[in-house]
């Protein structure tokens, strides 16, 4: 695991984008998986800039997020679909027929979840995997448990992710209680996955995760497993892991 420490948020997302741009410019037909939620959007925010400037081409790009609310129309405002569009995809010159999220409104998850890991298989797998990491360690929505879900599944939001992200929403009550997502599975077949965090209040989450020991009790605790990992994380999101 390689750790590239950040000064601030904004610090922490160029050098973020400056490891996405190299993997589009070394293999500019690579499948990207995304992430959405705070933690990305500065990530995002670069990429349209150096795009604007001339320096990024995503035409040959294709992509797969992971993880939409189940019940959300793609149509409605807080949908993970509506958020790739407003912070990326209307931005650059994607292929959107190449942009893949889940299906939020297909009610059979059995169905759904075969779907998406079938579609994930058929593009090769992931090239580069962002993530962001949850206060409770999650990565995508996959919440702390008993055992790591291996393929994309249903999963029951837990209090606290439904308080984290009912910024979004009108109220906590708004918030979908359910959401598909990428399971850990999907997630270690990446070949590479770069980790964004940021903010004194995820501190615990990034020493639980990449220093102490593995449990499904702290999801993200298993990329100490996957042979290449990348967290980019400012100066407060790092202020807790053991010191050399």
């Amino acid at each position: 695991m390689k750790i590239y420490a950040a000064e601030d948020y904004k610090d922490m997302s160029r050098k973020a984008a400056n490891i996405i741009s190299a993997q589009v410019i070394m293999n500019p037909g690579c499948v990207l998986g995304l992430a959405t939620g705070s933690s990305p959007i500065g990530t995002y925010e670069q990429l349209v800039e150096w795009y604007n400037k001339g320096d990024l081409d995503f035409s040959e790009v294709t992509t797969v997020n992971l993880d939409e609310y189940k019940g959300l129309a793609r149509t409605e405002e807080q949908s993970y679909y509506n958020f790739m569009h407003e912070y990326l995809f209307s931005h650059i010159n994607i292929n959107l027929e190449k942009t893949y999220l889940p299906n939020g409104m297909e009610m059979d998850s059995a169905k759904e979840c075969a779907r998406y890991d079938e579609l994930i298989q058929s593009l090769g797998g992931v090239d580069l995997q962002l993530l962001g990491l949850g206060r409770n360690g999650h990565i995508g929505f996959n919440e702390p448990g008993d055992a790591f879900e291996k393929g994309t599944h249903c999963v029951d939001l837990t209090p606290s992710t439904i308080d984290a992200n009912k910024r979004f929403f009108a109220s906590a009550d708004d918030v979908p209680k359910q959401a598909y997502t990428m399971g850990i599975k999907n997630i270690m077949q990446a070949k590479k996955v770069l980790v964004v965090v940021s903010g004194a209040d995820k501190a615990d989450a990034v020493r639980d995760a990449f220093f102490g020991p593995v449990t499904p009790k702290v999801p993200g605790s298993i990329l100490q497993l996957h042979n290449d990992v990348i967290l980019v994380a400012d100066e407060a999101a790092l202020s807790k892991i053991p010191k050399e």
